[in-house]
């Protein structure tokens, strides 16, 4: 089994893959891993700032290893942002059977009420450098494109509206 999670900025991918891979004892692989890796040995002239050109760059890579995992009958668990909306049109009736796709988002009302803990909850797998660019309002911009960009193509969205924790571990059930 195949676990994609994708979804915006600062909604716990990690987290959940995390608690994944300590209930399931299913490796996982954080695209943001890969990407530094691959910025920060030369291989791509790309910056973590270039989100759509990331997701070009590191969308057939990720790929391929899906098809490789399923090919092999290996359990893995994907966690990153860089997943494109259509992204099941890469795979064909061999492979979609083995891929779960979990995508995570909050709802505005969550953002507006929860923000504190959203941004202090941001290191909570991994140390990240403060993220000052992360408002409010780029939040909110975020998750809105997040949500109509699955759901636009008929992908489901775990919408965050209320209780963090209690989403999350529905997913783990």
């Amino acid at each position: 089994m195949i676990i994609l999670i994708t979804g915006a900025s600062h909604t716990g991918k990690t987290l959940l893959a995390q608690k994944m891979l300590e209930k399931y004892k299913y490796p996982y692989l954080s695209i943001d891993h890969l990407k530094m890796g691959l910025i920060r040995s030369g291989n791509t002239d790309l910056t973590p700032e270039d989100d759509e050109a990331l997701t070009e760059y590191l969308w057939p890579i990720i790929r391929e290893i899906v098809k490789t995992a399923i090919e092999n009958r290996q359990n893995l668990i994907i966690e990153g942002c860089y997943i494109p909306f259509r992204w099941r049109q890469d795979f064909d009736e061999r492979y979609l059977p083995s891929i779960q796709f979990i995508c995570l988002a909050m709802s505005e009302r969550y953002i507006e009420n929860h923000y504190g803990e959203i941004v202090g909850h941001e290191s909570e797998i991994e140390t990240r450098l403060v993220d000052s660019d992360c408002t409010m309002d780029s939040l909110r911009a975020d998750n809105k494109s997040v949500i109509d960009g699955f759901q636009h193509v008929g992908e489901p969205v775990v919408l965050i509206d209320s209780d963090y924790k209690q989403t999350i571990h529905a997913l783990l059930d």
